[in-house]
C-alpha cells in the first residue's frame, strides 16, 4: 500500500503541477505585482515520523508585518491578492511539489505547526506514522473553517476545545479505512469544494456560534451573507484562531 499511494502521489501530483503551472505562474506574477516581498511562503510543519519540512505557499500577507503565528479570516495582513488566493485555494498550488519531495501525500492528515503536536501528542503519534496531506475529510468539513471560527465567541478556545479533537478524529477514521479508492473519493470532493459556483454542504460542530450565523456558510456560492455576518467578519481582524492557516512574519 505504501509503495502503490506514493507511486499515486508521485504520478498525480506531477500531472497536477503541469496542468496548474500556467495558473501557477499568473498567480505569482500577480503576488509579485501586488506587494513588495518573496512570492512563496515558507513554514516549518510537522512531517511523518514528526520531522518538520518547510512547506510551501503562495505568500498572501504583507512580508514581514508583524503579527500572531495564528490567522484568521480578516487578518489585516491579508493582501488584496492574497485575499482571491485564499478563497480559490489556490494558494495551496506549491504543496504539489512537497508531494513530489515526498514530504506530503496528496491525501492525508493536514500538515500543521509543530507547537499543535506537542500540545496534541498522543494523537499525532498516531496521524504522523504516515505523511501530512492536502486534503482529508477533516479539510473538507472544515473547508470554510476561518469563516466559522471569525464569529465565534472565543475562536482559540472553540478551536482547541472543538475543532481540534474533531479534525483529529475524522483523520484517525480514515487512516483506518485509507485505500487508493478512498484517496480518488476525497480528491473528487476536494475538486468540488474549491471549484466555485458549485455548492458546498458545510458540516460543523459550533456549540457557541447560533445556527442563524454559521449557516448562510452553507448556502450555494454566491449567495449574500446576512449584515450580521458582515459586520462580525469585517471587524475581527483582532481574533486569533485558524492555526492550520500562515503564521507571523509575512503569512
Amino acid at each position: 500500500m505504501n509503495v502503490l499511494k506514493r507511486c499515486f502521489d508521485f504520478s498525480i501530483a506531477l500531472a497536477l503541477l503541469l496542468l496548474s503551472s500556467p495558473v501557477l505562474l499568473l498567480c505569482a506574477l500577480a503576488v509579485k505585482l501586488d506587494s513588495a516581498g518573496p512570492v512563496f511562503f515558507r513554514q516549518y510543519r510537522m512531517g511523518r515520523n514528526f520531522h518538520a519540512f518547510e512547506l510551501l505557499k503562495l505568500r498572501t500577507m504583507e512580508h514581514r508585518m508583524s503579527g500572531t503565528s495564528v490567522t484568521l479570516g480578516a487578518d489585516p495582513r491579508i493582501t488584496c491578492v492574497g485575499r482571491i488566493l485564499r478563497k480559490y485555494k489556490l494558494d495551496e498550488l506549491p504543496q504539489l511539489w512537497n508531494v513530489l519531495r515526498g514530504e506530503m501525500s496528496l491525501v492525508g492528515p493536514r500538515p500543521v505547526i509543530p507547537e499543535l503536536t506537542r500540545e496534541f501528542h498522543a494523537d499525532y503519534e498516531r496521524l504522523l506514522t504516515v505523511r501530512p496531506g492536502l486534503t482529508d475529510p477533516a479539510t473538507l468539513k472544515y473547508y470554510r473553517e476561518c469563516e466559522i471560527l471569525a464569529v465565534s465567541a472565543d475562536p482559540m478556545k472553540h478551536f482547541k476545545t472543538v475543532v481540534t479533537p474533531d479534525k483529529l478524529q475524522l483523520s484517525a477514521g480514515y487512516l483506518q479505512k485509507a485505500s487508493i479508492w478512498s484517496d480518488l473519493r476525497i480528491l473528487a470532493q476536494t475538486a468540488k469544494a474549491v471549484i466555485p459556483h458549485i455548492s458546498i454542504q458545510i458540516v460543523v460542530t459550533n456549540h457557541d456560534v447560533p445556527d442563524s450565523i454559521w449557516k448562510p456558510f452553507a448556502q450555494p456560492a454566491g449567495k449574500e451573507y446576512p449584515d450580521q455576518l458582515v459586520r462580525v467578519h469585517a471587524g475581527a481582524a483582532d481574533l486569533m484562531a485558524c492555526a492550520e492557516e500562515e503564521g507571523a512574519a509575512g503569512d
